[in-house]
């Protein structure tokens, strides 16, 4: 017997996507998140011709986050063994690239703004850890839901994000612009002066305001490697 809306079930729901991203031809999406499938693994939609990798919880904890990414099989056939999966939150990347470089690209879902202190302490003590054993000459992408407004004060941030910021500041912001400062990382969401549809991408249930909490971060050095960074509203 079938559920009459099997819509959000996990399996289902990454068709969707993976369907979404052909239509977009995007090779990599580097952070999926609630992705809800236990452990570690990758599972292959044939008929979009994308994989999904994730780290989830254990089974015996629920599948009630996880982080991913889906990237198109031809490339990702190449990537097996260079995923790593650090926890239902964290996930990462060693990509290679032209020249003997590599970038390592991080999928992360941090707590929400109600989450217990401890559990946002963990969670970013864990991206410290990931963060600081990445090796020193990769080039580092971070892209997730950071659940974390920033405003839009780049004097007091400066280095951190450019003069095109979104709303106010609050507690998650704060811990997000800590550790921006803290490992010299740039938000590039707010370096573009564009229009705020192409930058918000959550809007608050009850006041139906259009907020910005998610987020691709880079090291300050590699600003030059970002020529943009938007919403894409049709998907």
């Amino acid at each position: 017997m079938h559920d009459k809306d099997d819509s959000n079930r996990p399996e289902r729901r990454s068709s969707l996507i993976a369907l979404e991203l052909s239509r977009l031809d995007i090779d990599i999406a580097a952070a999926l998140s609630e992705v809800r499938f236990s452990g570690e693994g990758s599972l292959q939609k044939h008929g979009a011709g994308y994989t999904l990798f994730w780290s989830g919880r254990p089974a015996t904890e629920g599948n009630h986050s996880g982080v991913g990414f889906m990237i198109k099989t031809f490339i990702a056939s190449t990537l097996e063994s260079l995923r790593t999966g650090h926890s239902d939150r964290i996930m990462s990347l060693h990509l290679p690239l032209k020249n003997k470089e590599y970038a390592t690209i991080l999928s992360v879902y941090a707590p929400t703004l109600q989450a217990k202190s401890e559990e946002k302490d963990i969670f970013y003590s864990e991206l410290r850890h990931v963060l600081r054993r990445t090796p020193p000459a990769d080039k580092m992408l971070i892209l997730g839901d950071f659940n974390a407004r920033v405003s839009q004060d780049a004097d007091a941030w400066r280095g951190v994000f450019g003069r095109h910021g979104v709303g106010n500041c609050n507690d998650n912001g704060r811990l997000l612009l800590e550790i921006c400062m803290e490992l010299q990382l740039a938000i590039t969401n707010t370096i573009s002066q564009q229009k705020d549809k192409l930058k918000t991408t959550w809007m608050h249930p009850r006041s139906r305001h259009w907020h910005l909490i998610d987020y691709i971060l880079v090291h300050q050095r590699d600003l030059r490697d970002v020529l943009h960074t938007r919403v894409m509203p049709s998907a």
